[in-house]
């Protein structure tokens, strides 16, 4: 049984959606999984589920927020035999003409944190996605008609970033967004021959002064709501 993640080998689906937030957890079991999912973890508050979504086994982990807490649920998840890791959570837009509510799928992701790097022994290391994940969600959330955003993004390990040049650095390179975890999971992922997918809303358009402008609750929720239902078909598929 590993540390942080109180579970056995079984307790977890082969796929598993990974939100930052525990209360997201919770919701995702509630308002997706089929009737009779169960808690497999409540350790440190990191709480996790396991059912089935339209009769298919599936998962749901708490991470915490930031690459080092993340970083512990991804290792010990890849302890307890699961092959499957989909982030689902939020993001800043950086791309040109983002909307709140957007979808943005991250092909690849650059660590601004350095927490990846440390793991993957490596001075540089820009981790990627599962293609066919990547694939197959960007087909299938143009199929239903929502406006979606594939590429790079960035991790950060800051969110609060007194720099107000940092947005402008990253859109110039071609990154459409930035979150806190996708780069651990990607790089966890990749040294243990894992497939992983990280798929965000937009819940800030990020200006290149350092401005930021923010979703109302009630439209991230439509977001999310719509983000996480397209996951759970992508990570069961």
């Amino acid at each position: 049984m590993p540390i942080h993640l109180r579970a056995e080998p079984g307790d977890y689906a082969p796929a598993v959606l990974c939100p930052g937030d525990p209360n997201r957890a919770t919701h995702i079991a509630e308002t997706f999984f089929d009737p009779g999912f169960r808690c497999v973890n409540t350790e440190r508050g990191m709480l996790g589920y396991t059912g089935t979504f339209e009769g298919r086994p599936l998962s749901v982990q708490t991470t915490g927020m930031g690459c080092p807490s993340a970083g512990i649920v991804f290792e010990e998840l890849v302890q307890l035999g699961v092959q499957r890791l989909v982030r689902v959570g939020t993001c800043g837009g950086l791309g040109d003409g983002m909307q709140m509510g957007d979808t943005v799928i991250a092909v690849a992701t650059s660590c601004d944190d350095t927490t990846p790097l440390r793991y993957a022994q490596m001075t540089g290391f820009a981790p990627t996605a599962t293609f066919h994940l990547a694939e197959r969600a960007a087909a299938t959330a143009r199929a239903d008609g929502a406006r979606v955003h594939v590429g790079p993004i960035v991790t950060s390990g800051l969110f609060y970033d007194p720099d107000p040049s940092t947005f402008a650095a990253w859109k110039r390179t071609g990154h459409i967004g930035v979150e806190m975890e996708a780069a651990m999971m990607y790089t966890v992922a990749a040294v243990h021959r894992r497939e992983a997918l990280a798929m965000m809303t937009v819940s800030d358009v990020l200006g290149d002064d350092g401005s930021t402008v923010r979703i109302s609750d009630e439209e991230l929720r439509r977001g999310v709501d719509a983000m996480m239902r397209l996951a759970c078909r992508v990570a069961v598929a």
